[in-house]
């Protein structure tokens, strides 16, 4: 079984074909979705696709592009919104220089609320970082001082450096389609070299759909074929990195696994 750890089902591009994202999905083996909230003040849409599918979960937090947006939404509010059992991580949060959507403080402020919750809470914290890597390196390192907390970077298209300081810090890294591109061979470098125990798979969707589909829509399915092109570069077989990253995904995202399958000890 595969997860895509990271997705966005409530998007207008999959709002005629949910069913059908899904289901596609599940054929592909990916067993479990969890779709990523942007906006905390949308949380009940994605709840509502949360409970229609019992193998999709969701994260309740604020894209730093919407930072401004949401600015001053507490880690108290943050956390009283993770007690919905579908709820299963914080986020996406953190801080992107690449587009100007968010001012820099605000996504700041965002960003040490999310973590504030993650670390009260004990769910992940799904980061958002781009062209970022300093600041977000040294945000992770004064934050975990005051106390640890869990974490996937997502979408990883950072630098060594922040990877390996968050692979220090007990983080994960999780990798798109993006992987998959023909000129991200300094990517699947890095990939190759991070430990088989922090490294997870996704896709962003609709975003990012790995080469084969570059430019048209992405879905939950096509992650099977960033954990191929992830296992080859590894060195490892398919089902071997199924096994490695489905088992991570449910180490981090713990309440998920609670979630699949009370009282059995293995995930549904």
């Amino acid at each position: 079984m595969l997860v895509d750890s990271h997705c966005h089902l409530d998007f207008p591009d999959f709002a005629e074909d949910l069913d059908g994202i899904v289901a596609r999905a599940e054929a592909a083996g990916v067993g479990k979705l969890v779709t990523i909230s942007t906006r905390v003040r949308r949380l009940p849409a994605l709840l509502a696709i949360a409970e229609r599918f019992p193998n999709v979960y969701c994260s309740v937090g604020t894209h730093p592009h919407n930072a401004d947006e949401e600015d001053g939404i507490s880690a108290e509010e943050l956390i009283e919104l993770t007690k919905h059992p579908k709820v299963i991580a914080l986020g996406e949060a953190g801080l992107d220089n690449f587009y100007e959507h968010g001012s820099s403080g605000a996504q700041e402020r965002g960003f040490r609320a999310h973590i504030a919750a993650a670390r009260a809470t004990g769910l992940p914290l799904v980061i958002h970082t781009r062209e970022a890597d300093e600041q977000c390196g040294t945000i992770l390192e004064d934050e975990m001082a005051r106390g640890a907390f869990k974490a996937v970077l997502h979408c990883y298209t950072g630098g060594r450096e922040l990877a390996m300081k968050a692979i220090d810090m007990g983080l994960s890294i999780s990798f798109t389609g993006i992987i998959t591109f023909k000129k991200s061979q300094e990517l699947r470098d890095l990939a190759a070299e991070l430990p088989a125990d922090r490294i997870m798979v996704e896709t962003d969707a609709p975003y990012l759909a790995p080469g084969k589909w570059r430019g048209k829509r992405n879905e939950p399915s096509y992650v099977v074929e960033t954990a191929k092109v992830l296992a080859e570069t590894r060195g490892v077989s398919l089902e071997e990195l199924s096994r490695q990253t489905t088992e991570n995904f449910f180490r981090l995202f713990s309440k998920a696994f609670a979630e699949s399958s009370p009282g059995t000890g293995e995930p549904a």
